[in-house]
């Protein structure tokens, strides 16, 4: 969902990433825990971890898969959410030199994805219950305070706000126009911009 807001030199997306999705299931799978910057907590419903030491054998192990999964995870933070698009199955050849990572999302693509539309269907009924303006209504009234403050127009800034479900309730800023954050902050006010606030006074 894109949000020009009207008056300002701002432009926000605020939505989830399916992609984000398969990636975080995939970790949480792996078991690995506080793995990715910024590391997100484990997502929620849980994803049960499994033993991946024979299917990782071949491809240099569990220490070889982390690395091509931090790989992964900083290429997809480093351009647009909205333009990362899911490995295209049998070849992935997004994951090109990534094989313990194909490896790993041929034995479990199905049920990675499944899980992935799953949590798509329920961040949509659940941002729908919100009213169709409360986001762009908050992040605009919140840059009209920060213009009080300064006594003057906000600077130009894109706002790139990925929500995901997470088991912590917080947000993580990564530089320069991105917020990922647990999809339940925004329903507390005071704890959304606690994490929001500091962000609109470094952009703006």
């Amino acid at each position: 969902m894109s949000y020009p807001d009207p008056g300002y030199s701002t432009y926000f997306t605020v939505d989830t990433s399916e992609v984000l999705l398969v990636a975080l299931y995939l970790r949480d799978c792996a078991g690995f825990r506080g793995l990715g910057r910024p590391a997100l907590p484990p997502v929620t419903p849980a994803v049960r971890p499994v033993d991946l030491r024979r299917l990782m054998e071949p491809f240099g192990g569990s220490a070889t898969l982390r690395v091509e999964w931090e790989a992964w995870w900083h290429s997809l933070l480093s351009h647009r959410i909205s333009d990362a698009v899911l490995p295209v199955p049998p070849r992935f050849e997004a994951l090109d030199g990534m094989e313990a990572l194909k490896a790993l999302l041929r034995a479990r693509v199905g049920a990675a994805t499944a899980w992935a539309e799953e949590r798509c269907a329920e961040y949509a009924l659940h941002a729908g219950s919100r009213g169709a303006e409360s986001i762009e209504y908050l992040l605009s009234r919140m840059i009209q305070e920060r213009e009080l403050e300064l006594g003057r127009a906000a600077r130009r800034f894109t706002l790139q706000v990925i929500e995901l479900p997470l088991g912590v309730r917080r947000a993580w800023w990564v530089e320069p126009d991105k917020l990922l954050m647990c999809q339940e902050l925004f329903d507390d006010e005071q704890s959304f911009r606690s994490y929001v606030e500091p962000v609109i006074r470094m952009l703006a």
